[in-house]
Formats: structure tokens, sequence, C-alpha cells
């Protein structure tokens, strides 16, 4: 992967970044460590599916730019970044640590992030909410499987796209946002995260899990997903403003592209 036309540095207050799925095939390690080379922030949440251990299980495949992703988080935990890791359902092995610490990295079930401007934030993986949009064992095995060969046809269309002179582009996404059952899933989900949010009182969520970035506002409450780093190489930032941003990384951009909010403008 080039770097060429990366910016020099993202600066922020808190990052968030979840489902990387390190030791999955379809993993895009070399573009998170060339964000994580540029990063300098005060927090960092690594908010679940860090390493697939679901798919570790199946088939080890560990190539060295995941184990430097992982040396990378380390150091960064060491120096004055505070590493907060929050575990999902791919790396939920990892639960049985909460409270703890690995190195300088701390694990927690959930977190409350306080942002500049005072907002109580729930950060949580998201699949706590599973049972709310109903999928059942069965459902979740064939979407895994049809997942993977989503995945796959992603791969080889982006191989070709390449060779043409195209950037990256997911497949994944296109027929996520429009197939019926998938786009009715992630408004069940997003609103279970909104209803868990206000029953707590706080003032928003900041979540992973279903692959989706995404900020809206509902009642009042804010919702945010951070996206991935299978289909989409998203992360959200709290700017040292407070500010609220989904960005996307891409070795084709001249900078982290900004993901237009223009329907929670009010956030800046």
């Amino acid at each position: 992967m080039s770097n060429v036309n990366l910016p020099e540095k993202i600066t922020a207050h808190a990052v968030w970044i979840s489902d990387v799925h390190l030791g999955y095939k379809d993993c895009k390690a070399e573009y998170l460590l060339s964000f994580l080379d540029r990063l300098e922030c005060d927090t960092l949440y690594l908010v679940g599916d860090i390493i697939d251990v679901w798919s570790l299980s199946r088939r080890f495949y560990w190539p060295v730019a995941h184990n430097k992703v992982i040396s990378k988080i380390m150091k960064m935990a060491k120096k004055k970044c505070r590493v907060i890791y929050i575990p999902g359902n791919h790396d939920v092995n990892f639960r049985e640590f909460i409270g703890e610490k690995f190195g300088a990295v701390e694990v927690h079930k959930q977190y409350i992030h306080q942002t500049k401007d005072n907002r109580r934030m729930l950060v949580m993986h998201g699949d706590e909410l599973d049972n709310v949009i109903r999928f059942s064992r069965i459902n979740r095995i064939v979407g895994d499987s049809a997942y993977d060969f989503l995945l796959f046809l992603n791969r080889w269309t982006n191989f070709f796209r390449k060779r043409l002179g195209y950037g990256y582009w997911s497949l994944a996404k296109y027929l996520k946002v429009r197939v019926k059952k998938a786009k009715s899933a992630i408004t069940l989900f997003e609103d279970a995260a909104i209803d868990m949010a206000k029953k707590r009182g706080l003032d928003g969520v900041i979540c992973g899990h279903i692959h989706h970035p995404h900020i809206r506002e509902k009642d009042g409450i804010l919702y945010c997903n951070d996206g991935d780093w299978i289909e989409n190489c998203t992360f959200m930032i709290e700017t040292n403003t407070g500010r609220l941003e989904i960005m996307h990384w891409s070795d084709q951009m001249s900078s982290a592209q900004v993901i237009q909010l223009d329907e929670v403008k009010r956030l800046a």
C-alpha cells in the first residue's frame, strides 16, 4: 500500500476504532497501521472485535502487519495515550480480563466517555443488542457464511478496480444500504442503542459491531457508530474543540475524509 499524499498527522482529543478483526483475511491492517502511525490523541478507544478469535479458531492467519498493529497500540499505551479496550463478540474471550490491564491497556466491559462539552456517551461494542434485533443462531451462521462470500467478491472486485486505476470501493457496504432487510436491521440496532442510552440518562452512545459508520440523533440522544476496518476503514474522533466526526482512511486521498454530518451539524 502506498502512503503517498496521506496527512502527516491526525490530532484529536479522543479516537474510537472497532471491528478491526486481526486474524481475519479481509482485515485492512496496513491501512490501520498507516493511520496509527500518524495519530496523536489523549485517549484511544478499542471498541471490540479487535482480534477475531472466531476466525483464528477456524483457520490460523496472522501476517506480520497484524502483529505490528498490536505492537503499535501497546507502544501508544506506554506513552501519553490512554488506551481503553472494550472486547466484542469476536474477541469475547478477553471479557474474562475486565477490570484488569494488558500492559498499560485498560480492559472494560463498557465505558462512559465525557466529551469536552460535557456530554456523557456510553461506549460499548454493540453485541449487547443482538437479542433486540432478533438474530437467531442459525441466521447468524448463515449470515456469517454469506458475509464471507460477499467479502470474497469484494476482494476480487477491488483487485480489478486497482488494476484499472480506481480507488477502493465496498461492495458489502453498497448492498447493505440497499437490501431492505439489512436496512431494517440497522435501523432496529440504532434505535435500540439510542433507547439504552436514554434509559441510562446519558446523552448518547458510541459503538461498532454492525460495520456501518453513521451518526444520527433521535429524541435528543446521539447515536455514533465508528464503522470497521474490514469494509470501510473508518474511525471516529472527538476533535480538540469537542466536535464528533466519523472519518474514512484511504491511501487514495490527500487527507482523511470527513463523512458529511449535515443532519447533526450543530455538534460543532
